[in-house]
């Protein structure tokens, strides 16, 4: 299975909408709260599944992809 390059470069560049970290970006998330997220349920839609992709890159140490294609993609 490819990832979508145009989800990723969006969840690269996506800010938290609301709440304690209005305004950081997903990736940059504390991952106690991801993980908070991840056990109470994420929001439906697109934050939702954004979300849920920073949950598993996190569980599996993979923050530095998205870092990178923040990086490559400065304008998107």
């Amino acid at each position: 299975m490819q990832p979508d390059k145009t989800f990723l470069i969006k969840l690269a560049h996506t800010k938290m909408p609301y709440g304690k970290y209005k305004g950081r970006y997903l990736i940059d998330l504390p991952e106690y709260y991801v993980v908070w997220y991840h056990n109470k349920g994420f929001p439906k839609g697109k934050l939702g599944d954004m979300l849920q992709t920073v949950y598993e890159l996190k569980v599996n140490g993979l923050e530095h992809l998205i870092r990178e294609i923040k990086k490559q993609y400065p304008n998107a």
